[in-house]
């Protein structure tokens, strides 16, 4: 795959986050917080009847891209940050991403991030890619 600086990554949609998907999460990451399955909760705190994602699970819509694009195995590194990780059940969310570098050893370093209405700054990840592990 030939990639160059500026390439745009094929966006990645997750249509609706699913309820479903944050209770079977909570339960698998132990995680107590029922801010993540209680759509009465998150109405307590002033933030409408809808519950609040999970950084993993956002994390994971762009991991999906960036394998959806350049191979199941293509990780190298990933640093990620959490501007604003406000995401709610029903949102439709949007993984993009942009080549900023590539290198002579194949390695490419991008820029993805997570939108929801156009507006990015959800979560967002400095990744570096290694090209040679593409399976085809």
């Amino acid at each position: 795959m030939k990639v160059n600086v500026g390439d745009t990554i094929p966006p990645w949609t997750m249509a609706s986050v699913s309820i479903e998907k944050m209770k079977t999460m909570a339960a698998i990451l132990r995680d107590p917080n029922p801010v993540h399955w209680n759509r009465k909760t998150v109405a307590a705190m002033g933030m409408g009847e809808r519950t609040i994602n999970q950084g993993p699970l956002g994390i994971s819509y762009m991991v999906n891209m960036l394998q959806a694009w350049a191979g199941e195995n293509c990780i190298q590194h990933m640093h990620v940050t959490f501007p604003n990780p406000l995401i709610l059940d029903e949102d439709e969310i949007i993984a993009r991403g942009q080549v900023k570098a590539v290198d002579e050893d194949g390695l490419v370093y991008c820029e993805t991030w997570l939108e929801r209405n156009g507006e990015r700054g959800l979560i967002e990840a400095e990744v570096t890619l290694n090209l040679h592990n593409k399976q085809v």
